[in-house]
């Protein structure tokens, strides 16, 4: 920050105040509506998860029955959201880019006038469909239609693959869903609250989010995270090629985080996740591969950028978790956006309540001038 106040990125600007989540960086802390992520993430279903940050308290039985059946009516999507889903098949977009775009279609399966809360609900039901969908018909095949039988987290693998997923993976999967709910205003959420901040509608607010995670900045890198373990293969080949990375000034991906000064508390979350999953229904020789490369990953760290206290974050055990669950790389960050948009959502009924136009000052650098022309010259007409 500068002498005037200006803090490049906003960094460490306070912009609005909320009761959805808090990011303690310093301490590794992280609240999701009070509760320490630790003890609610592998406990709650992701229903529960987004009432209690909709509407500030866990729902009783009935109300968590309504709110799974509400969900459950909403997941079909509108023949223009499906026919533009074929269109940018035959066309190999990227799924990120196609569910951006299906998203901004969803209006189409809203009620007109409908509220806030329908909104959210109709929305947050549609997404998974879309990227389910957008997947299959990438892969020559025809959709799966949602399974009402199911939760919002297993019906999304089941219309990856058309089979219910076990227990173990089903479980895992909602834990994940669970950890990356929300964190903070960052860039992806202030998009959506600015645009609800114009008391604009929910869909322009979750694609202008969409558009915002995209970005390779924010959107995170749990892909080669992976990568990495797999091009190193063997536990005794981690040390001689992790510092040979460091040598070249490679960044060590899936390790050290912009706000966890650290280790990430959601990375500690789904490595017990991780650890239930592969011991129940996973490659276990491929779990060992990961540890062994996280344990030479974080002494050469240690030892090489000691002033840096790099951490495991939550990019290196979210790329394990999904592998184990057979997801496809390309979908990692289609995936992440399912479950940030309750968190996405929760924001926008947050902002919509108060109500206020969240608009920033900027300092001008520009010159001053003087506008000349030539001696006689008329004023401009017509344009």
């Amino acid at each position: 920050m500068d002498a005037n106040g200006y803090r490049p990125g906003l960094a460490g600007v306070i912009a609005t105040e909320t009761r959805l989540s808090h990011v303690d960086g310093e301490r590794g802390e992280l609240l999701l509506a009070g509760f320490p992520l630790a003890e609610i993430a592998g406990r709650a279903t992701f229903t529960e998860m987004s009432y209690l940050l909709w509407n500030d308290r866990l729902p009783t039985d009935t109300e968590r029955a309504d709110f799974e059946a509400a969900l459950a009516a909403h997941r079909a999507l509108p023949a223009g959201t499906l026919a533009l889903l074929r269109e940018a098949a035959q066309a190999a977009v990227p799924p990120m880019d196609a569910l951006r775009m299906a998203a901004a279609s969803l209006d189409l399966a809203l009620v007109p006038d409908a509220d806030d809360a329908a909104q959210a609900t109709a929305i947050l039901a549609a997404l998974p469909t879309i990227v389910a969908s957008y997947w299959r018909l990438l892969q020559g095949e025809a959709p799966i239609a949602p399974n009402g039988a199911l939760g919002h987290a297993a019906n999304y693998l089941y219309m990856l693959s058309g089979e219910p997923p076990s227990d173990g993976r089903r479980r895992a999967f909602t834990t994940y869903l669970n950890t990356i709910i929300d964190h903070g205003l960052n860039a992806s959420t202030f998009t959506a609250r600015v645009i609800v901040s114009t008391r604009s509608d929910f869909v322009s607010a979750i694609t202008g989010a969409l558009g915002a995670l995209k970005g390779p900045l924010h959107g995170g890198a749990p892909g080669p995270a992976l990568e990495m373990v797999w091009e190193i293969g063997r536990a005794e080949r981690a040390e001689t090629i992790l510092r040979e990375k460091l040598a070249r000034g490679e960044r060590l991906m899936g390790f050290g985080h912009r706000v966890y000064k650290v280790r990430d508390p959601r990375a500690d979350v789904l490595a017990a996740a991780a650890q239930q999953l592969f011991a129940a229904d996973g490659d276990r020789a491929q779990y060992e591969l990961a540890l062994a490369v996280e344990a030479v990953a974080l002494r050469l760290l240690a030892e090489q950028k000691p002033e840096r206290k790099l951490q495991t974050n939550v990019e290196f055990y979210t790329a394990l978790l999904l592998h184990g669950i057979e997801l496809p790389v390309p979908l990692f960050t289609p995936t992440f956006a399912l479950g940030r948009a309750a968190g996405w959502l929760a924001h926008c009924l947050e902002q919509r309540q108060q109500d206020k136009l969240i608009r920033p000052s900027s300092r001008y650098v520009g010159q001053r001038r003087t506008l000349r022309f030539a001696q006689g010259r008329p004023p401009t007409q017509n344009g």
